[in-house]
């Protein structure tokens, strides 16, 4: 609490973990009930090319406006449309679509890197996340892609709520699903950036599903999931940073290691629930 009080630093990252939990519990909860976790990955990792692009371009061409975090959120968007469109007019495995952009986005990457001269702290600071170097402009940026993602889900909550539930039926109703199912990815897309300013592209998955699988337990209904999962995900955060100043951790893998094992111990929760269903389905059939 002192160093909440006192520390600047770790006030901005205190703010900065608070904001992204919205996107966290939010998109999520969308993330684990549709099942694509893996493709959240994919999308992360990807990020890698953009942010090589922008800096190779400040560094080695003199675009000074050509920060990382615009190549991020590029090549984020990016990457989930291309994932989504090609899923959704090929029919193509998406494992096999998942390990095409995730190793094209980090190989690109790569190459710029090489190609970048000096030192690139900046993009280790972005792989695994450094909390403490949030800047007021920062927070600015996460206030206003916060209001976008709610307000999106907002206007199409009982759209995306047929679209995760049951596609084929939202499809028969005239719900337009395939521009539905990008606009997700591009949420979930935007949602990694956030998150990944916290903990970093490497870690961000931890944030964006393991608060909603918990809030999963507790609760059926998506909306009480969503808000479950952002106060857990803020849960997180605080406790994460704590330990991480009171243990001189690295911030983002203690918030994500917090995360995970909050997960393993309220995990038996699930197996005594699904015992409790199966004994109330035994009683049901008994008594008809």
């Amino acid at each position: 609490m002192s160093a909440l009080l006192e520390n600047p630093f770790i006030q901005m990252a205190l703010w900065a973990s608070l904001l992204a939990s919205f996107a966290s519990g939010v998109v999520g909860s969308f993330v684990v009930i549709k099942r694509i976790s893996f493709i959240a990955g994919s999308i992360a990792h990807s990020i890698l090319g953009g942010m090589g692009l922008c800096l190779w371009l400040q560094r080695a061409q003199g675009f000074s406006a050509c920060e990382p975090i615009y190549g991020a959120f590029a090549s984020a968007v990016l990457s989930a449309l291309l994932l989504g469109w090609v899923h959704l007019n090929y029919r193509e495995r998406e494992d096999a679509i998942i390990a095409a952009i995730w190793s094209t986005g980090m190989a690109i990457g790569m190459i710029f890197l090489a190609l970048t001269p000096g030192n690139n702290v900046e993009l280790l600071n972005y792989l695994f996340g450094n909390i403490l170097f949030i800047e007021s402009a920062d927070l600015i940026r996460l206030a206003i892609l916060n209001g976008v993602i709610l307000a999106v889900v907002a206007f199409y909550y009982r759209r995306f709520l047929a679209l995760c539930f049951d596609d084929e039926q939202a499809l028969l109703q005239g719900v337009p699903v395939k521009r539905l199912y990008l606009l997700l990815l591009s949420l979930v897309a935007v949602s990694i950036v956030l998150l990944m300013q916290i903990i970093g592209i490497i870690l961000v998955i931890a944030l964006l599903t393991i608060p909603a699988t918990l809030a999963s337990l507790f609760t059926h209904r998506l909306f009480i999931m969503m808000g479950s999962a952002a106060a857990f995900c803020a849960l997180f955060s605080v406790l994460g940073l704590s330990a991480s100043f009171a243990l001189n951790w690295p911030p983002g893998a203690t918030i994500a290691l917090t995360a995970a094992a909050s997960y393993l111990i309220l995990l038996p929760l699930r197996k005594k629930k699904i015992s409790l269903q199966g004994q109330s389905r035994r009683i049901g059939l008994t008594k008809s």
